[in-house]
């Protein structure tokens, strides 16, 4: 699975979390933009974890704070 793949999946699993509405964009900030709790981070973790198969561990959850990072830990995990 190539980033563009992960990239559209990806977005497809943060619309229902978007309560903004906002455009999503790389750059896009979890906390600052869409104004992402802890609760709401740990479903969206939960979501893509599942959805790919993969454990994102809380070391890396805490060096994510955008969504090209997000994307980029995917396409890493999934090596």
């Amino acid at each position: 699975m190539d980033r563009p793949d992960i990239d559209a999946s990806t977005r497809a699993l943060i619309e229902p979390f978007n309560k903004k509405s906002l455009e999503i964009t790389d750059s896009t900030s979890f906390t600052d933009d869409l104004e992402f709790d802890s609760l709401t981070v740990m479903d969206f973790v939960a979501a893509i974890e599942d959805e790919f198969d993969i454990i994102i561990s809380m070391n890396q959850q805490a060096e994510i704070e955008t969504y090209g990072q997000l994307v980029d830990a995917v396409v890493k995990l999934l090596g």
